[in-house]
């Protein structure tokens, strides 16, 4: 066979092109025989069929992929109509739509406090309230007494949400109103109880010093000099804004520069927590449904602080509140002192007894039977953790130490 003659063809432009484009013809040619022979190629169904016989295998996957990252229940419904979250704003019934609209994200609150409140606390709640009213927050009062309507002579009632059920903790409305898909829009949720003095403390300086310091779950500090403190870990230190763990060479439960456990490090009370948006989906999967005096719950919250409980918890000392250690839920005598009606327990049992007596109860019997309660729930919860980090052989436990017997 001859092979033709580059030069004469060259010199014709005409020529040229045609050569050049046999040329590439032929290279695609031998590049496609080549791949035909690998594996991979053989191995791959949606090149042997051609380019036009991907496109409905990509559409299944894509359709099938939109179908399982869909909310359960709502696989019927096209994916941009399913709404995920919501929150505890509310919404006008009239006017015009678009205006209402632009006022209600120009005032939407970016942070919620939920206290759960007695009538006879009417005077502290709306001081502390005031604050936060002032500062932007949504307010969620949870009435443990049933009474409601004693509170709408109050300015700032008719913006907040009031949920009534008698005799119930915090824990337990918390558990049932603020499920973390509502509450998905606050940055931070404000769990705290009503016998605090808030004189000190403003909830925009608060929040502006937990988020530079990285804090998912903290408390302010507690005024010593007023204050019914239970742990060393929350009273008020002079020495910046913040601390995370407290020193303490002598008696039990000693604590050390080493120490990871609470209550050392990784810790605060369950008086007045503060949840960053992520802690609190992780922290209200743990409140469990049939225990509400969340005893224990303190000790377990650092596995919820996304990282390092050592570094992401801490208690704010430069905002700092009072805690009056009023017996609340109704039922105390108010011709007792504290002390009287706590029955002179022991320290480490008295945080949990002002948060605990039930409406209408009749004094210190019925504190006792609660607290008695309250064991039982602890007794439990503490069973039921072990049962589950035995359990679940997937998981591994980041702070093993903290499997160790808590001591109230």
């Amino acid at each position: 066979m001859r092979l033709p003659n580059l030069g004469s063809m060259l010199t014709d432009t005409g020529d040229k092109r045609a050569y050049f484009c046999s040329f590439l013809l032929l290279g695609a040619v031998l590049g496609l025989a080549c791949l035909v022979g690998t594996p991979s190629f053989v191995s791959n169904k949606g090149i042997m069929l051609g380019w036009g016989a991907m496109e409905p295998t990509q559409n299944k996957s894509s359709t099938s992929c939109k179908t399982q990252c869909k909310p359960s229940g709502s696989e019927p419904l096209p994916n941009g109509i399913v709404s995920r979250t919501s929150n505890l704003e509310m919404q006008p019934m009239w006017g015009s739509l678009h205006t209402q609209k632009e006022k209600h994200v120009a005032k939407a609150s970016q942070s919620l406090l939920a206290m759960a409140v007695g009538i006879k606390q009417k005077t502290v709640v709306d001081q502390i309230v005031e604050k936060f009213f002032s500062s932007n927050f949504t307010i969620m009062l949870f009435h443990y007494d049933g009474v409601v309507d004693e509170w709408r002579d109050l300015q700032w009632s008719d913006s907040a949400l009031h949920v009534s059920a008698i005799n119930q903790t915090k824990w337990w409305f918390a558990k049932r109103f603020l499920h973390p898909d509502i509450v998905a829009e606050y940055n931070y949720i404000f769990l705290w109880d009503e016998d605090l003095g808030v004189e000190h403390f403003h909830p925009g300086r608060y929040i502006s010093i937990i988020e530079r310091e990285g804090l998912e779950i903290s408390q302010p500090a507690l005024d010593v000099a007023k204050s019914e403190v239970h742990h060393q870990i929350t009273a008020r230190g002079r020495q910046g804004d913040v601390h995370r763990r407290i020193y303490k060479s002598r008696g039990g439960g000693r604590c050390y520069e080493n120490s990871t456990a609470p209550p050392c490090t990784g810790w605060v009370e369950m008086m007045a927590p503060v949840f960053s948006r992520a802690a609190w989906r992780c922290v209200w999967y743990m409140i469990q449904n049939d225990l509400i005096h969340a005893w224990g719950l303190d000790m377990k919250l650092g596995y919820c602080c996304q990282g390092d409980r050592t570094k992401n918890v801490g208690v704010v000392d430069s905002e700092y509140i009072v805690h009056m250690g009023t017996p609340t839920l109704g039922g105390f005598d108010e011709n007792k002192s504290n002390a009287e009606q706590r029955g002179h327990a022991p320290v480490s049992e008295s945080s949990y007894l002002g948060t605990v007596v039930p409406h209408g109860s009749s004094g210190v019997k019925d504190r006792y039977a609660v607290r008695r309660r309250s064991y039982v729930e602890l007794r439990i919860f503490l069973t039921r953790w072990k049962n589950a980090v035995a359990e679940d052989q997937c998981w591994n436990d980041p702070y093993p130490e903290a499997g160790k017997k808590l001591k109230y």
